[in-house]
């Protein structure tokens, strides 16, 4: 064992010493700010507070939203009682035409035969003038006593016979003719009545029928305007939010500056004092890992995936609305529904509707699924909605059957395209009508 050397502890406690002095001086860097807790936690008061108004107009927002679907129901409603009055009115007044010209038609016919009716009369008339001056049955025998052979007797008998065939046959047309003529005037007069009632009654049901969807329409705009309204304060309130997380953070990130800063000097001090150790590979225990504690976990497949779902669905934000658009190439042209989206002129805008965008989103990673929001439900394994996370899809019902879905992207945010008229977005998740169990794909 070799003695203790006197000068040669002397000689390595002085320059440990010196080296010491020397880093504590003027070689160490200055420390970055180190902001206090209680600016840390004035600004977190105020991103909780935030929050919370982003909560609570969030939270108005889907009662107007929900409000505003049970009116644009009632809109496409009264707007098919106003196609078919419409409908009906046509009809209606087709009807009336035709029952006009019948009329016409009767008039002129009743006309014809009034002047029949007036012939016969006025030949009745002379007849029987005639008759009454030459005696009536006495001029008949007058006739035949006049004859001068038995040929001009026959001729005489003859034309009296006639005579009397042709007063019979003209009482007999007039009685018909008087009765026709009653008749056609009576018809006429009863199909032109029918049919103007029957178009009045259609004219008050297109009117009561464009009223109900006016007033359908005003209940449309004013929803949408408070809606509007509520979300243009949600969206300044967040973005107070946002800037109040941007300060919570950016403390939070001088702080953990410091603090490393503040260990990486403290190390730099004690390596000068104490040797360090070398760590052999062989000495570690089987299952040790080599991995440093606190550095971050690498990324899993999975995780990789599911970002570039949501990477690909969050780059179209800001693209419309289209029903019927979007495939797993992009937007695509939106199709005719005879409704609410040919109102919008969906048809003629490339965009996505909220099928198509998921349909879009999982096309990225290679999983294909149906464009239908109902058999998307059935695409991939259910969990319960509570258990939901980012990636997974989430839809909404309502009498059992799916009309909507989006994809959650973890917070309580979504990304959906929502309907027509509006654009591809990120908004808080809704559970008003949510189906209880979310899906998973990846």
């Amino acid at each position: 064992m070799r003695g203790h050397d006197p000068v040669r502890g002397l000689l390595v406690g002085g320059l440990g010493a010196l080296l010491t002095v020397g880093l504590t001086g003027s070689s160490l860097a200055a420390p970055p700010p180190n902001p206090s807790d209680s600016d840390i936690d004035g600004e977190r008061a105020q991103v909780d507070a935030n929050a919370a108004r982003v909560g609570r107009l969030t939270g108005r927002l889907a009662e107007v939203e929900a409000r505003l679907d049970a009116v644009l129901t009632e809109v496409a409603l009264r707007r098919e009682d106003a196609s078919r009055a419409q409908v009906d009115l046509d009809r209606a007044r087709w009807r009336h035409q035709e029952a006009e010209d019948r009329a016409a038609e009767a008039a002129e016919a009743a006309r014809d035969v009034g002047d029949r009716l007036t012939a016969l009369r006025r030949d009745m008339d002379s007849f029987a003038a005639e008759s009454y001056q030459g005696g009536g049955a006495v001029n008949s025998l007058a006739a035949y006593l006049g004859a001068s052979s038995p040929k001009d007797l026959l001729d005489r008998a003859h034309y009296l016979d006639a005579i009397g065939e042709s007063h019979q046959a003209a009482m007999a047309e007039l009685q018909h003719v008087s009765t026709d003529k009653a008749n056609k005037d009576a018809a006429a007069r009863d199909t032109l009545r029918e049919a103007r009632a029957s178009a009045d009654a259609a004219l008050e049901a297109e009117r009561v029928a464009d009223a109900a969807y006016r007033a359908a329409r005003d209940a449309e705009d004013e929803q949408r305007a408070l809606a509007a309204e509520i979300e243009r304060e949600r969206d300044e309130v967040q973005e107070e939010l946002d800037a109040a997380r941007g300060r919570v953070e950016g403390l939070e990130r001088q702080r953990r500056q410091y603090e490393r800063w503040r260990q990486e000097e403290d190390d730099r001090l004690a390596a000068l004092q104490v040797a360090p150790q070398q760590v052999d590979p062989g000495a570690l225990a089987p299952g040790e890992s080599h991995h440093t504690p606190g550095a971050p976990t690498p990324p899993s497949a999975a995780n990789l995936a599911i970002e570039t779902v949501v990477r690909r669905a969050l780059a179209q934000v800001g693209v419309p609305y289209s029903w019927g658009g979007g495939n797993a190439n992009g937007p695509t042209l939106g199709v005719r529904d005879g409704g609410v989206a040919d109102a919008h002129g969906d048809y003629r805008k490339i965009g996505f509707d909220c099928s198509g965008l998921m349909l879009y989103a999982y096309a990225g990673i290679g999983i294909d699924i149906p464009k239908y929001s109902g058999y998307q439900y059935e695409a991939g394994r259910r969990v319960p909605l509570a258990e939901k996370r980012r990636g997974d899809l989430v839809f909404w019902a309502t009498g059992g059957r799916v009309y909507h879905v989006a994809l959650y992207l973890g917070d309580g945010m979504i990304v959906e395209a929502p309907y027509s008229g509006g654009h591809v977005r990120v908004t808080p998740m809704r559970y008003g009508g949510a189906m209880p169990y979310a899906v998973r794909l990846v």
